[in-house]
């Protein structure tokens, strides 16, 4: 199986409305291990709170899979991944599937079992990568990795409920808040989540997933940013070997359209799978439109106020390095709280507008 041709990449894409979508791991798991574990996984918490997601009108979830899960209970994460996306279905949802992740923001290595409480007042204090940094630069696990992508991918080959399969989560993210300097680690891990991002998609087109194939551009540098190359090579690797494309955005209005003019000389669509940080200026009240006006699919950053605790701010230099000003009286992720009620019925309220009001004849109108 080849990269999809343009054609076909703009047919699956004009062929549904305008995706709307978030991150989502209900509010009781700390970790996408907490959620995904038989003696945590809350079904009926996942089925109320995507009931309040369709009754917003979103039409599309994001999720990672844990590969410490696939190693341990096979079967069981298998089934739990099919009631998910059950219970997505039932409330007109669809589901895209990330098999990778480097992303660990609370800094400890995945272990399958039960996780700790997350840490008072810390933002995504227990996130954990998928396979995490040590298998990730261990050589001997890659076989076994690519077994879980052939298993994974194979089982849903031709399922209907899958959007599209994001591979591999921010690839060489070393997480590194404090330090400036390119250090050797860092050189290494992105060597090494370069060549397993390759392998994946090598491996997922000997499959051949009915959905298209994509990994985010992560970083969204600007041509006068002098602070790093325009693109990293994992990044242009990404862009040049998926169907779709899809970028991460958690920048300001301004810069995301900027960056949104870069990626259309492509020709592809295009989707912005992580946004919204109401603290770095990344707002539902101004880039929902222009996600929608650049008919580009979104998926925000969380759903209900819960125990990864982002609604509290990244790490301050972080926030201030995305030209950001922290604010702990504002929520920085996340929608509703526990019950289901809006941080800002304002934003609920435009959510609810620009989706319903974008059919497939607006979209192709648009474009």
């Amino acid at each position: 199986m080849e990269r999809w041709s343009k054609r076909d990449a703009k047919d699956w894409y004009e062929a549904r409305p305008w995706i709307c979508g978030f991150n989502f791991l209900p509010s009781t798991a700390v970790n996408f291990i907490e959620m995904w574990h038989s003696a945590t996984f809350d079904l009926p918490t996942i089925e109320r709170e995507l009931g309040w997601a369709a009754e917003i009108g979103f039409n599309a979830i994001r999720v990672n899979l844990p590969f410490v899960g696939w190693q341990a209970d096979r079967d069981g994460l298998i089934g739990r991944v099919d009631r998910l996306m059950g219970a997505a279905a039932a409330r007109g949802i669809d589901t895209v599937l990330c098999l990778f992740d480097d992303c660990g923001f609370g800094g400890q290595e995945p272990v399958w079992g039960k996780q700790p409480d997350p840490i008072p007042g810390v933002h995504n204090s227990r996130a954990v990568a998928s396979p995490g940094r040590a298998a990730v630069l261990t050589p001997t696990l890659r076989p076994s990795l690519m077994d879980y992508v052939r298993d994974v991918v194979g089982t849903f080959r031709s399922d209907p409920r899958i959007l599209f399969w994001d591979l591999y989560n921010e690839p060489g993210n070393r997480m590194d808040f404090e330090k400036t300097e390119y250090t050797q680690f860092a050189k290494e891990l992105e060597a090494a989540a370069l060549s397993l991002m390759e392998a994946t998609f090598a491996t997922a087109r000997e499959v051949g997933p009915v959905a298209p194939l994509s990994v985010a551009a992560w970083t969204t540098p600007l041509p006068t940013d002098d602070s790093h190359p325009y693109q990293t090579e994992i990044d242009r690797s990404a862009l040049l070997h998926s169907d779709i494309v899809t970028f991460h955005a958690y920048w300001n209005r301004a810069r995301v359209a900027r960056f949104i003019d870069y990626l259309e000389i492509l020709d592809r669509p295009i989707l912005c799978t992580e946004w919204m940080a109401r603290q770095i200026d990344s707002r539902i009240s101004d880039q929902l439109a222009l996600f929608r006006d650049r008919d580009v699919g979104c998926f925000q950053w969380g759903l209900v106020k819960g125990r990864t605790q982002t609604w509290l701010p990244w790490p301050d230099d972080l926030v201030r390095a995305h030209g950001g000003r922290v604010d702990r009286g504002v929520w920085f992720h996340d929608l509703l709280d526990e019950n289901g009620r809006p941080y800002d019925p304002k934003e609920v309220d435009t959510l609810r507008a620009l989706i319903g009001s974008t059919s497939r004849q607006q979209r192709k109108e648009i474009g």
